[in-house]
């Protein structure tokens, strides 16, 4: 990424905070991590690290569009897809969060991992979010995967 769309991430990500400037401060002296509000720009659907992992391998392809802004909580094991807002979006299933209106979100600069967070997908500015059919036809095919891959593993 360049420079102009680091500094664009910033000011997209930035912009959910309750002050933004202020964010972007924090940011710019290595303070990490924000808490910034969902259902205004973004909704966030939380799934565990094997099954967020194993989808975006699957969005991640060359004839595609590159996925939206994906973040990863390596203490939790959990993997953020941000979506466009809807709260009444139907998102269910075992181990499945869904942030919306109300809710708030941890999240790193967009350039570089706080603690035990970083972006596998840095937002780039442009708005560009996840597609929910795309997203939800890569979880279901990941989801099938796991099932295979369960008994093979112990799991």
């Amino acid at each position: 990424m360049t420079n102009t769309m680091w500094m664009r991430g910033v000011e997209w990500a930035a912009a959910a905070a309750a002050d933004p400037h202020a964010c972007e401060s924090e940011w710019d002296r290595g303070e990490g991590i924000a808490l910034l509000e969902a259902g205004r720009f973004w909704d966030v659907l939380s799934v565990p690290d094997r099954l967020g992992l194993l989808a975006m391998d699957l969005l991640w392809r060359p004839a595609r569009p590159s996925p939206g802004p994906t973040l990863v909580d390596t203490a939790a094991g959990r993997v953020g897809f941000f979506l466009p807002p809807d709260p009444s979006a139907g998102w269910g299933g075992a181990g499945l969060r869904y942030a919306t209106k109300g809710s708030w979100v941890a999240v790193p600069p967009p350039y570089r991992p706080a603690r035990f967070l970083e972006w596998l997908v840095p937002p780039d500015g442009t708005g560009a979010l996840h597609e929910p059919g795309a997203l939800e036809a890569a979880l279901r095919r990941a989801s099938g995967t796991l099932a295979v891959l369960a008994p093979l593993c112990g799991g």
